[in-house]
């Protein structure tokens, strides 16, 4: 399997919150050969890889697919659009960026304006909120009415590559690696017996609230979970206190609403597999789907897995191929590991 590529492909396909369509559909041609697959009515990609005893343990592996971008909200008189994010838009970088809105005949390309320095007098705004800001496609009112419509979705406009070493960059790496890493894994299961059923789940919406992954983690009704993300990357103007090391390997989480029993299984079975790794601990909620799919139903016994990233909810995210690795090498052996005690 060619994690790179798949990395770089993930990353060039488009699935903005709400309308993950063309990252499902890439997701669900990867899936294939490893069980039947299938879309959930919220858009999430489903696929029940192994159905074994069902008394046994039930794990769902997830990790979300679609990706930060924003949603047209009104056409002005001027033909200049006015925007909304569409998850957490880092809006630092947003002023003078290029982007590319999927309209109503393909895309359509624009730019976030910016008012040049020397009219500025001191005096601009910092940071202006997503909804503050104009996006320009260079066309009337008119114009723009045939191309784009409240409703339609877009993103910056980026291209993903590979970098020094063993880095690639691109946009939507979160959560895409974690997509990546869960199908590394299922390629180094492909010939174990199962003691465990297991289903994959490439959730929807959860850089818009996780409502994707807790109504899939409904349907599937799993016994245990581990779900797969992303986490901050340190680089020096970060605090190292909140951050894992990009090439140390995935980044283990410790919280509340985590199984304490889990987290700790996977640091043991790290050890054992020599697999590098490091802890994330966390006094509250995760961020992740973690949350929500623990809270499903009468509860899930969950775990969490995080790939160390730079420049997180950028179009210039930046992971490390070996971490996408070792995160699919570790939840492999989670795999390995479920049932097995049970049914010796």
């Amino acid at each position: 399997m060619n994690l790179e590529q798949i990395l770089l492909d993930f990353s060039a396909v488009t699935g903005i919150a709400g309308r993950e369509e063309a990252a499902v559909a890439l997701g669900a041609k990867l899936l294939e050969p490893y069980g039947k697959v299938s879309v959930h009515p919220q858009g999430s990609l489903l696929c029940r890889v192994w159905e074994t005893d069902p008394d046994a343990p039930h794990l769902l592996l997830d990790a979300h697919i679609d990706e930060i971008g924003f949603i047209i909200t009104a056409i002005e008189e001027d033909g200049f659009l006015r925007v909304a994010g569409c998850g957490g838009m880092d809006r630092r970088i947003l002023m003078a960026s290029p982007v590319v809105i999927y309209g109503k005949q393909g895309p359509v390309y624009g730019v976030f304006c910016s008012i040049p320095p020397h009219l500025t007098a001191g005096s601009e705004k910092k940071n202006l909120k997503v909804d503050e800001m104009y996006v320009d496609i260079g066309c009337t009112k008119e114009q723009a009415e045939q191309l784009v419509f409240p409703g339609d979705r877009g993103t910056l406009y980026a291209s993903s590559r590979k970098l020094l070493g063993d880095i690639v960059c691109g946009k939507a790496l979160d959560n895409r690696a974690g997509c990546a890493a869960i199908l590394y894994a299922l390629e180094l299961l492909k010939e174990d017996a199962p003691c465990c059923n297991l289903t994959v789940l490439f959730s929807s919406l959860e850089e818009v609230g996780g409502q994707g992954a807790k109504t899939a983690a409904y349907q599937v009704n799993p016994t245990h979970a581990i779900v797969v993300d992303v986490s901050f990357a340190h680089t020096p103007d970060a605090p190292r206190v909140k951050c894992g090391l990009m090439g140390k390997g995935p980044m283990i989480g410790f919280a509340p609403i985590l199984s304490h029993s889990i987290s700790r299984k996977l640091c043991d079975l790290a050890k054992e597999e020599n697999i590098p790794f490091q802890t994330e601990v966390m006094g509250g909620k995760t961020g992740t789907n973690a949350d929500q799919i623990a809270a499903t139903r009468s509860g899930v016994v969950t775990g969490l897995v995080s790939i160390p990233q730079k420049y997180m909810h950028t179009p210039l995210e930046a992971v490390s191929v070996a971490d996408v690795e070792n995160t699919g090498r570790l939840v492999a052996a989670y795999v390995r590991s479920l049932g097995r005690e049970e049914k010796q």
